[in-house]
């Protein structure tokens, strides 16, 4: 029986194990607290990324390696790719974790980006400004997510806070200012791509933040196939340029009709959860697929579904699951204050039906604000 590696065990491990039922498979999952609710369901070793012990004992009892984190060090991903199979690429794994390096990628395959610069000193980030003007948004070139490890700059006046908020980390993870995308939408892709270069997207999906995490996730969106066809056209670009195994998303603005890229996610990502009941074949399973070299399964949709963030503590199940269409995703972790802890998943044949379905469960819950944009874009408003 084939074991599967993941490193890292938060709720995208956990998807990923339960997916692989069908499949036959095992897990057995690293991460470096000894709570992480993948371990509900998987065997877990406990230990940093970076001690060789840890790994060494993880890769021994593993037949191919993946994540579901990915700030795990690329060095420590090396270690292991000289050891076991490992998809998707240290090399992949290191370009996500760069924003500077993900936006220079994005120029060489011709993909449209926002302006940025990288930024080393107080002086560089004055400069930095001068060119690309305000409003714009300093983050740390690493290991922010969900918002994290940013600072919006809505005028000069700002530069002397964004450098005291995160000055301190450009020695350690480095800084990289982006301009302000003022979007109408943002977008994303989900796709797969096999070991022999097979490339599966899913519907493009529609997405909405609160304070920078995702809020709620729509499939398909409503776009123009022009739209989505040149999504898919930069996602395969992309993929193939890394040569990448796995699932991935592609996450984009559309402003004036036109597709910018914002940040590359190499593993099974938040927009994609739907895909668990609104796809023939859900990110986690292809995912498994790819890495052990199976064929893909279909991408195409059933029907229309809206996947809804729990953040903080999860609500009542009662009116979701008394919805014909409703899924209930409890990811088994204790509450905490912007702590993803959960998802449901509506799902309906029309677009009418998925409208009044969100309705419904965001009056019962008392999540009326939540569902509203998403009940506009099915509605044609």
């Amino acid at each position: 029986m084939t074991t599967v590696g993941i490193l890292g065990g938060g709720q995208l491990a956990r998807m990923m194990a339960l997916s692989a039922a069908p499949l036959g498979l095992r897990f057995l999952v690293m991460d470096t607290v000894a709570d992480a609710c993948a371990g509900q369901f998987a065997p877990l070793i406990v230990g940093d990324w970076r001690d060789e012990a840890a790994l060494s004992e993880f890769a021994s009892k593993v037949d191919v390696v993946t994540f579901d984190f990915e700030n795990v060090p690329a060095e420590s991903a090396q270690w292991l790719a000289e050891r076991v199979p490992v998809f998707p690429s240290p090399r992949a794994l290191a370009v996500a974790q760069d924003r500077l390096a993900e936006k220079t990628l994005f120029c060489e395959l011709g993909i449209p980006v926002p302006p940025f610069a990288a930024v080393d000193s107080r002086e560089g980030l004055e400069q930095a400004v001068a060119t690309i003007g305000t409003p714009c948004i300093l983050k740390t070139r690493r290991l922010g997510y969900d918002g994290k490890g940013q600072f919006r700059l809505r005028s000069d006046a700002d530069i002397g806070a964004a450098w005291d908020a995160l000055g301190a980390q450009a020695p350690k993870v480095g800084l990289i200012l982006e301009g302000f995308v003022a979007f109408e939408r943002e977008l994303s892709v989900v796709a797969v791509r096999g070991r022999d270069g097979e490339f599966r997207p899913w519907s493009l999906t529609e997405n909405w933040h609160v304070d920078g995490v995702l809020s709620a996730s729509l499939a398909p969106a409503r776009v123009e196939p022009e739209l989505q066809a040149a999504a898919f056209r930069h996602a395969r670009q992309l993929a193939k340029a890394l040569d990448y195994v796995g699932v991935f998303a592609l996450e984009l603005f559309c402003r004036n009709g036109e597709l910018l890229a914002n940040e590359l996610a190499p593993r099974v990502h938040n927009s994609g959860h739907w895909s668990i009941e609104g796809a023939e074949t859900s990110q986690f399973q292809n995912h498994l697929r790819a890495v052990l070299g199976l064929p893909l399964g279909d991408t195409r949709n059933l029907g229309h579904a809206c996947m809804l963030n729990w953040i903080g503590e999860m609500p009542d199940a009662g009116a979701v699951l008394g919805e014909a269409g409703g899924h209930w995703h409890d990811y088994g972790k204790s509450p905490r204050a912007g702590r993803k802890v959960g998802h449901a998943t509506l799902r309906s044949d029309s677009q009418a039906e998925l409208a009044d379905a969100l309705v419904r469960v965001g009056a019962a819950l008392g999540r009326e604000a939540q569902v509203a944009p998403v009940v506009e874009r099915l509605r044609g408003r």
